[in-house]
């Protein structure tokens, strides 16, 4: 007895494909219209830049407050952030919110090592040679990038060594929820 041959799909098979996503000017005229705002909102097809029109005071207060109730719980993380690690003599100057997560941008070497032994690293005995010279920020970014996972309960950093500025290490940027971890592991 033969096996049946395997029949070739129909179209009916293949999954459909998504509705290709809206464009960006799109997507903001919708939200504002939503929101009860009304502002002209332009944008060519590749929404290579989006532009909202002018808007009535009334309109702009109160998309200035729905942006603020949206953002808020990241902003006070942020805040949180900031003041904790001032409190460690750690300076993240380039600390910001950007596009709903929170970006700790350039430290410098020393400070990165701070926030590393803070958050439990083990420094190297003081019988290993000492590193050399330009291999500090790098010793440090892998000394970071360990045990902030640990700290955080999984939350990962992105940290690398900015080439032309040897003394300064790049953090990149978490959600609010790992920087509240981040946060309640600097406390303690």
């Amino acid at each position: 007895m033969n096996a049946p041959e395997a029949l070739a799909p129909t179209a009916a098979d293949r999954p459909a494909h998504a509705a290709s996503p809206a464009h960006a000017s799109d997507e903001l005229r919708a939200a504002l219209s939503e929101a009860g705002l009304h502002a002209p909102v332009t944008g060519g097809a590749a929404d290579a830049d989006v532009r909202i029109g002018p808007l009535a005071p009334a309109d702009a207060r109160q998309l200035a407050r729905l942006i603020r109730t949206g953002t808020k719980r990241t902003l006070k993380t942020a805040r949180a952030l900031r003041e904790i690690c001032a409190g460690h003599r750690i300076e993240l100057p380039g600390l910001r919110v950007r596009q709903g997560r929170i970006t700790l941008g350039p430290v410098r070497v020393e400070d990165a090592a701070r926030l590393a032994r803070v958050l439990g690293a083990v420094p190297p005995p003081a019988a290993r040679p000492a590193p050399v010279a330009g291999t500090d920020a790098a010793f440090v970014g892998a000394l970071l990038g360990h045990v902030f996972p640990e700290a955080t309960g999984g939350g990962a950093l992105s940290v690398s060594v900015r080439e032309e500025a040897p003394g300064l290490l790049e953090l990149g940027a978490i959600d609010a929820r790992t920087a509240r971890r981040l946060v309640r592991a600097l406390r303690f």
